[in-house]
């Protein structure tokens, strides 16, 4: 059994989509953000920089249990852990893992920095908005692209749905907040349509706490 603290944001998904789709016993445990409950020693203990998602395993490699805080990072344990969607092929995993970075380095922060100024933020500002408005969309460009020659984002051709499909595909739920028209990615549009139709996902997204 794997305790998942979570809560309905993108990166929440990543990691509610992977268990579903490795088939893999879990209980959520909700950690509301907008109630700060993320600030709660007892989490903090889990998850030092006060952030969701995070997992307990208690069922591991050597028998004693385990805390992972960081999407990537869990995400990458559960292949590890399963096997499945992270190749162990070393140019395969690699393809896996550059992606994995991309997302996580960039496309989840660049996004969720256009939620708050397009969004959340108090006060309109249009330097902010519009610079992480601007780079959203390059970044959308770099995955259009790319999803020219690939079904997945990792491999050649039809490639193979990965962790890194996992852990883009929820930052583009909120294209509209984002003020992206996926009409304008074609490739993307597909890639997203693609992803949001298998059952795993929906199980996943379906989740509410």
């Amino acid at each position: 059994m794997i305790d998942l603290y979570y809560w309905g944001t993108p990166n929440g998904h990543k990691i509610s989509i992977a268990l579903e789709e490795m088939k893999l016993a879990y209980k959520i445990h909700p950690i509301n953000i907008l109630a700060n409950d993320q600030f709660d020693p007892d989490y903090l203990k889990i998850s030092p920089n006060n952030k969701i998602p995070a997992i307990v395993d208690h069922d591991t490699f050597d028998g004693q249990q385990i805390s992972i805080f960081e999407s990537g990072a869990i995400l990458q344990y559960l292949g590890r852990k399963t096997g499945q969607f992270y190749p162990q092929n070393e140019r395969e995993r690699i393809q896996v893992e550059q992606w994995l970075m991309w997302q996580m380095g960039g496309f989840g922060p660049m996004l969720g920095q256009n939620h708050h100024f397009s969004k959340f933020a108090p006060e309109r500002l249009e330097y902010p908005t519009k610079r992480y408005q601007a780079e959203t969309k390059r970044l959308y460009g770099v995955l259009n692209t790319h999803l020219q020659n690939h079904e997945f984002v990792a491999g050649q051709g039809q490639g193979e749905y990965s962790i890194a499909d996992m852990a883009i595909f929820p930052w583009m739920l909120t294209h509209e907040w984002q003020n992206i028209d996926l009409n304008d990615f074609v490739n993307v549009k597909t890639y997203f349509e693609r992803i949001h139709a298998r059952d795993a996902v929906q199980k996943a997204l379906a989740i509410t706490v």
